[in-house]
């Protein structure tokens, strides 16, 4: 879906990216990682003409995208940036049919996108004739979002979309984002400094150093498979928790109690270790039901879950 081949940009004496390559595959989320100064916004960036590269090519759909006018090209590609970029003076509703204006969309098409979109982004209907300052920073991105998705696009750059929200608000709408339907279809290049985020939202993940990439792979790979000692530092001081959400309980499932049950609602094995852990702890339950890969149910309880990981754990270690 996107290929950049042997990208690079200097400003002034700086080489910003340096030789990078990669490819990003339909409908899956990439993460560019790494620290600020690192080349990942400028990256992004060249992705969508909003910065020419000084060398190489960047393909999208398998055509060169220095042969396309920057405007069209753009118009077909979502962005969704950190200061979210409302128009102050424009209401909700007109900050979303920016786009679709430019694409000379009719109002009745342009008025029933946004009603879907807000529907699926859970903003108040009355919200529409709010101006940006009326909302709160949290459902403000989601019109950052709603208008990076309405004109329905297949790529969707996102420049640390949720880096000026607080904690509480990050965390809650990154749920959001990964359970959107509307997003599931979508080709995403996502940059962001925050570690737990990146391992929370990427398929593969861009881990970025001086310009260079130092390694590309699943959030799993990265923490066991690190290429080098950078790229082994760079996450250590997370470790323990990045496991617990790379892990799932079908990498645990032959640590797991071999007493099996076959009734009642059960979730599936596929969830990671971490999102278990936080369900026994907000919800009554002692244990939960779990289904795996060959129609087995389990029930596992906060203790064999922690067992279970350890060994698993262990097990990594001696391979």
């Amino acid at each position: 879906m996107i290929q950049l081949k042997e990208i690079s940009k200097k400003f002034g004496d700086t080489l910003a990216v340096n030789n990078a390559s990669f490819r990003v595959e339909e409908k899956e989320t990439l993460v560019l990682l790494g620290t600020s100064g690192c080349g990942k916004t400028t990256t992004l960036k060249m992705i969508n003409r909003l910065i020419e590269p000084d060398a190489g090519q960047v393909f999208i759909n398998g055509e060169n995208i220095a042969n396309q006018d920057p405007d069209i090209l753009r118009t077909g590609i979502g962005y969704v940036m950190q200061n979210i970029g409302l128009f102050p003076h424009y209401t909700i509703a007109e900050n979303i049919a920016v786009v679709p204006k430019l694409l000379r969309w009719d109002k009745e098409k342009i008025k029933v996108r946004t009603q879907e979109l807000i529907e699926k982004l859970h903003l108040p209907e009355n919200s529409l004739s709010m101006f940006p300052h009326e909302l709160s920073g949290g459902q403000q991105q989601r019109v950052g979002l709603a208008r990076a998705l309405v004109t329905d696009p297949s790529v969707l750059l996102m420049d640390e979309p949720f880096g000026a929200l607080d904690n509480v608000t990050r965390t809650s709408i990154q749920k959001e984002f990964k359970g959107l339907e509307e997003l599931k279809r979508k080709t995403i290049v996502m940059v962001t400094h925050d570690v737990q985020e990146a391992f929370e939202l990427a398929d593969r993940i861009c881990l970025m150093d001086k310009g260079k990439i130092i390694q590309i792979g699943t959030p799993k790979e990265l923490l066991y498979q690190p290429i080098n000692d950078f790229a082994r530092k760079f996450l250590a001081g997370q470790r323990l928790a990045l496991e617990f959400k790379v892990v799932k309980i079908q990498d645990i499932w032959t640590y797991l109690p071999k007493v099996t049950l076959q009734d009642g609602k059960s979730l599936s094995a596929d969830m990671n270790v971490w999102d278990a852990m936080e369900l026994l702890r907000s919800s009554d339950r002692s244990e939960l039901l779990v289904s795996g890969a060959n129609k087995e149910s389990k029930a596992v309880n906060f203790e064999q879950l922690t067992k279970g990981f350890n060994q698993f754990q262990n097990a990594q270690v001696h391979e």
